[in-house]
């Protein structure tokens, strides 16, 4: 182990050893590397348990292993392989096989690496157009046909439950009156401040959504009408007490 670390040390890779199966695992999920040298016959734990145990961990990053072992036989060479392990060096260690297998594995590494970031990025902007397509721009409530969607899987369920389900339509009065004498940016705030009143006067469980132009729906899983009514009144009452405020005000 000395020998191998002082001489990856002189070709400029940072190292740590471990000196057993346990320990190794410790130190690899306290910080991963992005190579793991791993010999098959140490204390506690041999090298296929350890590498079993870094691939099956969801925890821990992409790390390549090399399995470093004395036994050569193709049995040994494919349970090291079928453990996860991604390369197999015999001893005696021949150094400079040993540092091109380093260098190879690194590099494979970054290639893993730049796929995964990128993955990340491609999931990322799935869920934005998935959130796009399913939300009003301006209140950042669902959207008409996400609204229908949504009915209709609770209205299923309903039916499939025996649950009661309330749906609840709440419309701005004089909206268009008010467009046409304050602007329509002073309207978009009566509807974006609307919007955030009827958040937060649902349950987590509620979805609500822009119908129409200052058309908006609650649908209320679980509810009754009393409960329905309960909520549509307690939406007018914050309305009719709250104070909107046009952008230049």
């Amino acid at each position: 182990v000395e020998i191998i670390e002082a001489r990856l040390a002189a070709h400029g890779y940072r190292t740590e050893t471990a000196s057993n199966g346990e320990e190794a695992l410790a130190k690899v999920r306290a910080n991963p590397p992005h190579l793991i040298l791993l010999d098959v016959m140490m204390p506690l734990m041999d090298g296929f348990e350890v590498s079993r145990r870094i691939k099956r961990d969801s925890a821990l990053p992409y790390i390549t292993i090399i399995l470093v072992t004395a036994r050569s036989e193709t049995e040994d060479k494919v349970e090291g392989l079928d453990s996860g392990a991604d390369d197999y060096l015999t001893k005696p260690i021949d150094f400079p096989e040993l540092e091109a297998r380093v260098r190879s594995m690194l590099r494979i590494k970054k290639l893993q690496d730049e796929l995964d970031q990128k993955n990340r990025q491609l999931e990322e902007a799935n869920r934005q157009l998935r959130l796009l397509s399913i939300t009003d721009g301006l209140t950042g409530l669902y959207n008409h046909r996400h609204v229908h969607e949504l009915l209709h899987e609770e209205y299923e369920r309903s039916k499939r439950t025996g649950d009661p389900l309330a749906v609840t339509m709440l419309d701005l009065d004089r909206f268009k009156s008010l467009n046409d004498t304050h602007g329509h940016p002073t309207g978009d705030v009566i509807l974006s401040e609307t919007a955030r009143i009827l958040q937060r006067s649902a349950r987590e469980i509620d979805h609500i959504g822009r119908y129409g132009g200052e058309e908006f729906i609650a649908i209320l899983p679980g509810a009754d009408e009393q409960a329905a009514a309960l909520f549509a009144e307690r939406v007018r009452k914050t309305v009719e007490e709250h104070v909107y405020r046009a952008k230049d005000k």
